[in-house]
C-alpha cells in the first residue's frame, strides 16, 4: 500500500479490538532514563484520533490517540517531578514530559466544563493490549493547521473511514450531545 495515507501507528494496520475485562495499565514516556510512569486503573473510554494542533503526535503521525478516563483512575507513580503543563490557558491542561515532550495525560480542572472528571490519555503509551478501540476522528480539518495539505482531506476522510473512523470536525455526535446536555442543565433549560 505504497499510497495509502498514515494516520496513526495505532491503527494505520488495522484497529486492535477492545478487551472485554480490561482494566488499565502504565503509560510510559519515551525517556529511556527515569521515564515518567502514569498509572491508569480503569479502561478507556471514547478513544479516536484527534486531528487538533494542541494533541501530542508521534513522529509522522496525521492524528493523535486520543482516550478519557476518570481523573481519580489516574496516577503518577514515577518521575512526577519531569512534568510540566504545555501551555497553562488551554482548557486542557496537557501534562508533558519536560525531557521527551510525550504528553503524559490532559486534565480539566474547570469544574464548570462538561468533561471536568475526565482524564485525556493516550493509550498506545502502554504496553499493555486490551484498551477500548479507537472509535471516530475528530477535528479532522485541524491537520491542516499542523501542516497536511488541503488537497489531501478527501484521500484523509477516505481512509478513516477504511479503517472504521468516521471523520468529524467536531467531536462525535455522542459527545457533542453530553456537552449540549450538560450547557442546557447549567442554564436550566433542562431539568436534572
Amino acid at each position: 500500500m505504497a499510497n495509502t495515507i498514515a494516520i496513526h501507528p495505532a491503527v494505520d494496520n488495522g484497529i486492535q479490538p477492545t478487551a472485554e475485562h480490561f482494566s488499565g495499565g502504565t503509560l510510559v514516556c519515551h525517556c529511556t532514563d527515569k521515564p515518567v510512569r502514569v498509572r491508569v486503573d480503569a479502561q478507556s473510554a471514547h478513544n479516536h484520533a484527534c486531528g487538533c494542533s494542541k494533541c501530542w503526535k508521534p513522529a509522522g503521525a496525521l492524528f493523535s490517540m486520543v482516550a478519557v478516563v476518570p481523573r481519580d483512575k489516574l496516577t503518577v507513580t514515577d518521575n512526577a517531578e519531569k512534568l510540566a503543563v504545555v501551555d497553562p490557558k488551554a482548557t486542557i491542561q496537557r501534562h508533558a514530559c519536560s525531557q521527551c515532550g510525550v504528553h503524559m495525560f490532559g486534565r480539566i480542572e474547570n469544574r464548570d466544563h462538561p468533561f471536568y472528571g475526565l482524564d485525556f490519555i493516550h493509550t498506545e503509551l502502554s504496553s499493555e493490549q486490551g484498551w477500548s478501540a479507537p472509535q471516530f476522528a475528530a477535528f479532522v480539518s485541524s491537520i491542516i493547521e499542523a501542516g497536511a495539505d488541503p488537497a489531501q482531506m478527501d484521500a484523509v476522510r477516505a481512509r478513516l473511514r477504511a479503517l472504521g473512523l468516521e471523520p468529524y470536525d467536531c467531536l462525535s455526535p455522542a459527545l457533542m450531545d453530553a456537552i449540549a446536555t450538560h450547557t442546557a442543565k447549567a442554564s436550566g433549560v433542562l431539568k436534572t
